[in-house]
């Protein structure tokens, strides 16, 4: 199949856009700078994302082909975005989905209770830094709420695994959340 120099212009434009703005966005709330110029706050950047596609059956089903390749995405997507921790539940779709990241970055991932997210939150916020959260349908919007930003439409549970929400935490208090769609569609 031939593509015009357009259509190639317009793919390889999509593949890049979500990349510099995950690192571009927090990057605008990276510290305050007091009336020397010197900073005195950072940010907290929170991403947070469903597991990727799971298997059927089972109350704790492995991840597909399709969500193992998605967690490949993710890794590769947020491996220069400076994560400093990452959170999932104890499920097994929600650890591998989270695997890829964890270990490209040599980070222990951080197991937390789903039905814990206010308690998350405030860890999360209290830590500082950058984090990856790796969910479920209901918990990652519920959690992005929890942060101050907008958690948008209820995730489509049966095919909707390519949303990336981003949750700029200001030293002022402030919130921004951006969301992007990453992987395959």
């Amino acid at each position: 199949m031939v593509r015009s120099p357009l259509a190639v212009a317009a793919r390889l434009a999509g593949l890049l856009l979500p990349g510099l703005l995950l690192m571009a966005i927090p990057a605008v709330y990276a510290g305050e700078a007091g009336d020397n110029g010197a900073p005195t706050g950072h940010a907290t950047v929170v991403y947070l994302v469903r597991h990727a596609e799971k298997a059927s059956g089972g109350k704790d089903p492995e991840l597909t082909e399709a969500g193992r390749a998605r967690a490949l995405t993710l890794s590769r997507t947020l491996g220069d975005a400076g994560i400093d921790a990452i959170h999932s539940t104890d499920f097994k779709r929600t650890r591998q989905t989270a695997a890829p990241l964890a270990e490209r970055l040599g980070i222990e991932v951080r197991t937390y209770d789903w039905d814990e997210l206010q308690a998350l939150a405030a860890a999360m916020r209290a830590a500082g830094g950058r984090h990856l959260v790796v969910g479920h349908s209901d918990t990652t919007p519920e959690l992005v709420g929890l942060l101050g930003g907008e958690p948008g439409p209820a995730i489509d549970e049966p095919s909707e695994y390519d949303r990336l929400y981003i949750v700029t935490i200001a030293p002022d208090g402030s919130v921004t959340s951006t969301l992007l769609r990453y992987g395959e569609m």
